[in-house]
């Protein structure tokens, strides 16, 4: 027999407004029955989902599985249809908009840099500095990403590698608590890639979280502390790296990792 308590308890929503209700500790990003749809066409699937505070988080899966719209979503880029995405346990909406914004940041796969030599792009992420603060963390900056020698170079005439890493160090004038990453050294030859990747490890050791969404597997076990893997717009599984490469749940994670999965 139920007392009162247990079924006021029982008859309690879900998930509240309060922010009591809504924070985890533990995850930094929630996504709670999120969806998404483009054209008639529901591309994102009631997405449920907790993101561990600090880290590297890999997003993985085949093209067209949802990985990009997750992140943009994520990142703010994209508004989800339904449900609920939380930062730090608020809900986020138009109030939260500028806070969000100057804590985390995003580099795409194809950078879009200024026609400006390359300290003068970094010197526009940095405008809201004093000018002797932004000037020195600019230096930094630049030193961080192996572009020091390159300062006054072009930034359009940079190598593919070298935009990514002035790419990377624009996301990072913000001192983001999060960074995402698209697919961020897909066509870069493999010394800049590894470039990219020891920066970021750095970065997670300065306890960045690190959101990157990728497609090469090795990449993901050298870097990953956890795996979201999607398919079809949904996700299939979410685990510790260790587990996910070495010990799969899933029949779709296994069919991914064999290289038998398709888009069909």
């Amino acid at each position: 027999m139920h007392n009162k308590l247990q079924v006021a308890e029982a008859l309690k929503p879900k998930y509240s407004d309060s922010s009591s209700a809504l924070k985890d500790p533990a995850a930094i990003i929630e996504l709670r029955n999120v969806r998404y749809s483009s054209q008639a066409k529901l591309l994102l699937k009631n997405i449920d989902l907790k993101i561990s505070r600090g880290g590297i988080t890999a997003v993985m899966g085949y093209n067209g599985a949802g990985k990009s719209l997750l992140i943009k979503i994520l990142h703010g880029i994209l508004q989800a249809d339904t449900g609920d995405v939380l930062w730090d346990g608020e809900l986020a909406n138009s109030s939260q908009k500028q806070s969000e914004a100057q804590k985390q940041a995003m580099v795409f796969q194809k950078p879009t840099l200024l026609r400006r030599s390359v300290k003068a792009n970094l010197m526009f992420s940095l405008n809201k500095q004093t000018k002797l603060s932004a000037i020195e963390k600019c230096v930094a900056l630049l030193d961080l990403v192996r572009l020091a020698h390159l300062a006054d170079n072009p930034a359009r005439r940079l190598s593919g590698g070298e935009q990514q890493r002035l790419a990377l160090a624009r996301a990072l004038a913000s001192k983001p608590d999060v960074l995402f990453l698209d697919e961020a050294t897909a066509s870069l030859d493999p010394a800049s890639a590894s470039v990219i990747e020891d920066i970021v490890i750095k970065q997670k050791q300065q306890g960045v979280k690190i959101i990157m969404v990728t497609h090469d597997v090795a990449q993901a076990e050298r870097l990953a502390d956890d795996v979201i893997l999607l398919h079809r717009g949904e996700v299939v599984e979410q685990a510790l790296a260790s587990c996910f490469f070495n010990n799969p749940k899933t029949q779709v994670a296994k069919a991914y990792l064999s290289g038998q999965l398709w888009n069909d």
